[in-house]
């Protein structure tokens, strides 16, 4: 394998994969169909509100939870066979043709759109696996870093437009007189056609560079799943890197519950349309932008850990506001607050997940990383979830549970010692 043949397109046509995929994450996932779903689908069903909606997050949790535990077999298969752009292909399109089946389901269609709603989650979430096993064979060690923040903010564009393009569309067809039940389920079509143009690029350029091995397929699992045992019994040598993943699993908990029900909560209690929460989500993409950015430099100054408190400040104070808030002005200060943290928590759990690992096993505990953030997106949401079906519908409630999540993530994280976990990564390697 040489990373130094990789051309500027191919690298451009891994870039634009993320431009391609974040249409999902955004319209699906974060503004539209989440709403959508709970008020439009399941709510004329008969059923209540609280039930509506953890359902939702039931549908969430079941796609997380299906990824959580093959996500490890399908990246050992696809380096068995190097057939990682086969399967990236294969998830994409998948995931296209399920998004465009979700404009299918009617008002009380709710294990139809369940069922889509968990298929096409795990083929994104599978593309978003496969896409980033490409990036290693990209580009030097020096450079990866920069790489993967061209794809980060290709990834932000790509929503952004898609989301410009669903508004502009409801728009037009709000003038022509059309319904709610008529031009919702077009966005989803929308989504799918921006997904496959953009991806396109990846799907061309993108060369599968691995080798077929000679070692059996089940010893290769077996070994990933005993790689992934060994690895976390190493932890104990790490108390910082185990503790702060103890708190990155908490505070990731209630970030997930943000990112899948701001829309519904946005919707139900402050009366927002989609055409409100289209313009919410895109302003919160900015500030998480610009979060990350200047959190990015203060971090360089002050420390991760220290930055990772402060954020989670934001965060609690963020919750507060939107829990009191009865007004539009109250609320929308809290949402530019949250699209801050947002992007600042995200980028600084990560970075501060590399200076704890040992050098020479980026790979081996970032997957404990990502293993951390995959089982915070099936707590977050399904508790919250299920306190919205305790208290019978009631968001203001439930969103309480977000801030249980921040204020445990916060208190793990004051007992984190930077200073040590970095010296003790260097040392045990």
């Amino acid at each position: 394998m040489n990373i130094h043949s990789a051309q500027l397109r191919e690298k451009v046509a891994w870039a634009m994969y993320d431009f391609a995929n974040s249409g999902y994450a955004t319209v699906v996932l974060t503004t539209i169909y989440n709403a959508w779903f709970v008020s439009a689908i399941v709510l004329t069903d008969g059923t209540d509100t609280g039930t509506a909606t953890l359902l939702w997050t039931l549908a969430i949790a079941i796609g997380n939870f299906l990824i959580l535990f093959s996500a490890p077999v399908l990246g050992a298969l696809a380096d068995i066979y190097a057939i990682r752009k086969r399967l990236l292909l294969a998830s994409s399109l998948g995931c296209i043709f399920f998004t465009a089946l979700l404009s299918v389901p009617e008002a009380g269609d709710t294990w139809l759109a369940m069922g889509l709603l968990i298929v096409s989650y795990y083929m994104f979430a599978c593309g978003e696996n496969l896409i980033a096993a490409f990036l290693p064979e990209l580009t030097t060690a020096d450079n990866i870093g920069r790489l993967s923040g061209y794809g980060w903010a290709l990834g932000f564009m790509g929503g952004l437009l898609t989301l410009a393009l669903c508004l502009y569309y409801i728009s037009s067809a709000e003038a022509a007189g059309q319904t709610a039940a008529e031009f919702i389920p077009v966005t989803m079509l929308i989504v799918s056609a921006c997904f496959l143009v953009s991806a396109i690029p990846a799907f061309i350029w993108l060369k599968e560079r691995g080798k077929p091995s000679q070692t059996s397929s089940q010893r290769i699992i077996r070994n990933t799943f005993g790689e992934l045992k060994t690895t976390l019994n190493n932890l104990r040598h790490f108390p910082d890197l185990k503790r702060f993943m103890y708190a990155l699993t908490c505070f990731h908990g209630g970030i997930y519950i943000v990112i899948v029900l701001a829309a519904v909560y946005a919707e139900q209690v402050m009366g927002f349309d989609t055409k409100q929460n289209i313009i919410l989500i895109g302003v919160v993409n900015i500030t998480a932008a610009a979060g990350a950015f200047a959190f990015g430099h203060i971090q360089d100054k002050i420390g991760s850990v220290r930055t990772l408190i402060l954020t989670l400040l934001i965060w609690c104070l963020a919750i507060v506001i939107a829990w009191s808030s009865k007004e539009l002005v109250s609320f929308w200060i809290a949402a530019n607050l949250i699209g801050i943290a947002l992007g600042a928590s995200q980028s600084g759990s990560r970075a501060l997940m590399g200076l704890f690992s040992p050098p020479g096993h980026y790979a081996e505990y970032f997957g404990l990383w990502g293993l951390c953030v995959k089982l915070a997106a099936i707590i977050g949401p399904i508790s919250y979830g299920l306190l919205n079906k305790f208290f019978a519908g009631d968001h203001r409630s439930s969103l309480l549970v977000t801030l249980v999540f921040f204020i445990s993530g916060l208190i793990l994280l004051l007992g984190v010692n930077e200073r040590r976990g970095i010296k003790t990564a260097n040392k045990i390697h």
